[in-house]
């Protein structure tokens, strides 16, 4: 898939967003946390980063089902009808050497701030396979987006 393909809405919202809310789950019940992302350029994958010593790294070890939540609210009473959301559904898992590196320069190129972070001995970086985009527009326009394989 090209982001050519893709409405221009879902492509600004992973390319101009810097924070996404990821949600995994243990045993049922589901966490919630707000994570620094980037998105490969073909718009199939989703780079995060994390401390392996966190919940949410036990949890998407555990389940690697995961939703990350990205939107372009203003905290506005127009965001009703005029913010945008979109839901990535998908599959997570840590990337190992040499794969990491390549990707990991592409996340440092959208958050210089973390190269600290993620460089760092404990610190893993993960890749969500996107399965599917719901993307809302306009409180309840939703339309769901397959990428292709």
């Amino acid at each position: 898939m090209n982001s050519s393909h893709l409405p221009e809405i879902l492509t600004n919202l992973l390319t101009g967003q810097r924070l996404a809310v990821l949600s995994t789950q243990m045993s049922g019940q589901p966490y919630s946390n707000l994570i620094a992302f980037v998105a490969v350029p073909d718009m199939k994958e989703i780079l995060f980063a994390t401390d392996r010593a966190t919940r949410k790294f036990a949890n998407l070890t555990a389940e690697p089902r995961v939703s990350l939540l990205v939107d372009d609210r203003r905290h506005l009473e127009t965001d009703f009808q005029e913010a945008s959301a979109v839901t990535v559904l998908g599959t997570a898992a840590e990337l190992l050497e040499p794969e990491r590196q390549r990707y990991l320069q592409l996340y440092l190129q959208k958050h210089p701030h973390l190269r600290e972070f993620v460089t760092g001995p404990t610190c893993a970086l993960i890749r969500v396979t996107v399965a599917k985009y719901i993307l809302v527009t306009r409180f309840q326009e939703v339309q769901e987006i397959v990428p292709a394989a």
